[in-house]
């Protein structure tokens, strides 16, 4: 059985940083209260810290929002393929390059 993953808008989160924030109660009593995972009240606000108005981009789920963003995805993707290869290509030039019996 597989768990769908809960998302969350990006006006819960801030909201549930705010009153993290304000209220004075510890935040395990916080994420208790909201239904949610202690850490997951703790990510947020630390990203809301890093982030500033920029954090919790899209409606909740991290997406690629620019080209730019999706292109360094990609030549990631190309540049794990590609280190692959040459360590193939290592173990291939050290096995025939060996003295034959």
């Amino acid at each position: 059985m597989v768990k769908e993953r809960k998302v969350y808008s990006k006006e819960f989160k801030e909201q549930a940083v705010i009153l993290s924030e304000t209220s004075g109660k510890a935040v395990s009593k916080i994420a208790e209260d909201l239904g949610i995972r202690e850490n997951l009240l703790w990510r947020w606000k630390k990203e809301k810290r890093l982030a500033g108005a920029n954090s919790f981009p899209g409606n909740g789920n991290r997406q690629a929002g620019s080209d730019l963003e999706e292109e360094i995805r990609r030549l990631k993707q190309e540049l794990h393929l590609v280190q692959m290869e040459r360590d193939i290509l290592k173990k291939a030039v050290a096995i025939f390059s060996q003295p034959q019996k």
